[in-house]
């Protein structure tokens, strides 16, 4: 299985934490259903050109919080979440996507107001259909 994972070596937020949270998007969002097997460790590091131990260290705490479970011998597999978790995974997800464009912004010294700006045209787009 090939996830879609996408990595940003530049960002301050470690590999393994990026590796983790979109996993649980993938998850929380269906994407990755109950019960599906996750590639192995070595595998998953092959994929993404990085460390054995870096994946290790995030499918460990992806099993510590319930997202997916280790069989001996059989894999690494998706766990059945509760629906309030999933719903608190896509907001958390939405949050700091939007928490993340704020920063760019301000990095490139836009005021508040004009970020406000921005978002409000971006969702006038959406409504619209564009």
């Amino acid at each position: 299985m090939q996830l879609p994972i996408h990595l940003s070596k530049e960002s301050r937020e470690p590999i393994y934490h990026q590796i983790e949270h979109q996993l649980k998007a993938l998850i929380a969002s269906g994407h990755i259903q109950a019960g599906t097997a996750l590639p192995s460790i070595r595998g998953l590091a092959k994929d993404l050109e990085i460390s054995v131990i870096t994946i290790r260290r995030a499918y460990q705490n992806l099993e510590y919080q319930g997202f997916i479970e280790t069989k001996q011998g059989k894999g690494t597999f998706v766990c059945d979440i509760e629906d309030a978790l999933k719903q608190q995974v896509k907001i958390n997800s939405v949050y700091e996507t939007i928490e993340r464009s704020i920063e760019t912004a301000m990095s490139y010294n836009y005021t508040i107001e004009q970020i406000e700006e921005i978002f409000h045209n971006i969702l006038m787009n959406y409504k619209k259909g564009e």
